[in-house]
């Protein structure tokens, strides 16, 4: 079989897609140093859409995992931490999350959590990338199983025009943001905060994926800032994401109302009785739970 001159990083694509590799590593760096290291057993995609470079590559140990711009974003076998916790915090928290609005997501698991909760009467996915979604659809199944659902309108779109323009009021917005660079830059600014504030009903909950309090100090000390100019109510809860910087990840509650701890729905999580693979019910209240250095950095 002819290979390919095609190349990621030392890696040569055969064209079935794949490539007999004995010794070839996928290695991410942040700032000079160095994070999570893996084999790479097989290539499955290696591609260029209008906006991003787009990778699947298989690990024996995480499966499949998908590669924007060269940061590591889903696999198969990491838990679904990242997914659960965007979804399940703020639904499990707001009395009546009836319409539920995602900006970005493009792997769908953010939309597949939100669609198991069956008060929930519409949910919107607004995403730059449909090429991410049809990936995503062919080598991720599970997580795009939300696509399926007929509340779900996925809308191909840049978030802040999408907001800009919207007329509808949500009860909770998700904001699944790529890191804060390229055409994610503008949507972690406080003008877009804003915005995002004006979207959601009087008593609307935003969540917000705010990168890693150990490595992003600097960024998320000015996410937090911008976030409390706008909002009467923003904590971070964090999670453990095997797969990004520091394998501990942070998000914003941000709210007009309810306190993302005092006001737990106890009665609704009972009935869901959700089947998943990170949180639940004790994890909610324990992930609000900051050690002291990220209180330093977001001032609390």
């Amino acid at each position: 079989m002819d290979k390919k001159p095609t190349r990621i990083d030392e890696a040569y694509i055969t064209e079935e897609g794949m490539t007999d590799l004995w010794n070839v590593w996928y290695n991410e760096l942040h700032n000079g140093q160095s994070g999570l290291t893996l084999k790479i057993d097989r290539i499955l995609e290696s591609t260029r859409s209008e906006f991003q470079r787009i990778e699947v590559i298989e690990n024996k140990d995480f499966g499949k995992l998908l590669v924007l711009y060269g940061s590591l974003m889903v696999a198969d076998n990491d838990n679904n931490a990242y997914n659960e916790m965007l979804a399940h915090v703020p639904l499990f928290v707001h009395p009546a999350p009836k319409n539920v609005l995602i900006i970005g997501g493009g792997d769908c698991g953010a939309l597949t959590e939100v669609t198991r909760h069956d008060d929930v009467e519409s949910v919107t996915m607004c995403e730059l990338d449909k090429m991410v979604v049809d990936i995503s659809k062919k080598h991720f199944p599970s997580l795009t199983e939300g696509l399926k659902d007929p509340r779900v309108k996925v809308v191909f779109q840049d978030g802040q025009d999408f907001i800009t323009n919207a007329t509808q009021k949500y009860d909770v917005i998700i904001l699944d943001l790529s890191d804060p660079v390229g055409p994610a830059a503008d949507l972690f600014q406080k003008a877009f905060h804003q915005q995002v504030y004006d979207c959601l009903a009087d008593d609307g909950i935003l969540v917000a994926q705010s990168e890693s309090p150990f490595y992003n100090q600097r960024t998320v000390k000015a996410i937090y800032k911008n976030l409390r100019q706008v909002f009467p109510l923003v904590k971070m809860y964090t999670c453990f994401m095997p797969i990004y910087p520091s394998a501990l990840w942070s998000f914003a509650f941000c709210s007009k109302k309810y306190h993302p701890v005092q006001d737990f729905r106890a009665d609704k999580y009972n009935r869901l009785n959700l089947d998943t693979q990170y949180y639940n019910n004790e994890v909610h209240g324990a992930s609000f739970l900051l050690p002291q250095f990220i209180k330093k950095t977001i001032g609390e």
